[in-house]
């Protein structure tokens, strides 16, 4: 088992590392990070030039009742509180990273709650 996880582990890595080549971020169009552990779901927008995080969400530090909405629901509301934030920042337009992950499950449902949030991608 061990062996199995450490190829699907290392083929994520391949991914994110070919996808952070070509995706960088700017003071105006600002990289969206997304990471997921089994339990949260961290994401942030990050200047690559000056290498400075200018907004960052978990599902840790917010007031949502996990159990009525399951993980991909506050995965959601996730990707609504950080559009709040961006435009509160005056960030309208993002690159959205999603680290390796495929674009399915909780890392869809960010990029849809930040879609809904006003975020353009």
């Amino acid at each position: 088992m061990k062996h199995a996880q450490k190829i699907k582990m290392t083929a994520r890595e391949k991914r994110a590392k070919r996808v952070r080549s070509k995706v960088v971020g700017t003071i105006d169009r600002p990289r969206m990070s997304v990471y997921r552990s089994l339990n949260n779901v961290y994401v942030q927008l990050i200047d690559d030039t000056k290498g400075v995080t200018l907004v960052g969400v978990s599902s840790i530090g917010t007031e949502i009742n996990e159990k009525d909405k399951g993980k991909v629901g506050v995965s959601k509301v996730i990707g609504k509180i950080v559009a709040e934030k961006a435009k509160e920042k005056g960030i309208t337009q993002v690159v959205f990273d999603r680290s390796g992950y495929l674009y399915h499950g909780r890392i869809k449902a960010v990029a849809e709650g930040a879609r809904e949030g006003g975020l353009i991608f």
